[in-house]
């Protein structure tokens, strides 16, 4: 699952597939769901076909209406459809001044309390000049 919610930045790349059910998983919607959501602009077969990778560069109309109704970032679907390029590659140690991976994956209270105690052992672990 991590493959399907980075963002180009590790070593595996996500598809826009991949991503996209992700996040349809995440809300709790059904092709179906989408379908209607849309009032009928994304075929439930469609999406079906964007997710399992058959489709790979849907319509930017298409990958608009699908930001608006999973609410998430435009230029990133854009991106993973290959339409815009990914924004400059960071430095090691440059801060990406990004909201979180997670941000657009509806966590639960407990789940963002994990993930900060996660980080908080990751962080600990670097020692200077440690790359493990």
């Amino acid at each position: 699952m991590a493959d399907a919610i980075s963002r180009g930045g590790s070593a595996k790349a996500t598809t826009l597939g991949k991503y996209l059910a992700s996040i349809r998983a995440d809300r709790k919607m059904t092709l179906r769901d989408v379908e209607t959501a849309s009032s009928k602009e994304v075929s439930n077969a469609y999406l079906s076909q964007i997710e399992n990778g058959k489709i790979q560069k849907p319509s930017p109309n298409i990958l608009h209406a699908l930001a608006e109704i999973y609410a998430i970032n435009y230029e990133h679907l854009m991106e993973l459809a290959g339409y815009i390029t990914a924004a400059k590659k960071r430095k090691e140690g440059e801060r990406h001044g990004r909201l979180a991976t997670f941000s657009e994956h509806n966590l639960t209270p407990d789940e963002e309390t994990e993930l900060m105690r996660y980080l908080q052992f990751m962080r600990s672990r670097n020692v200077q000049g440690d790359k493990t």
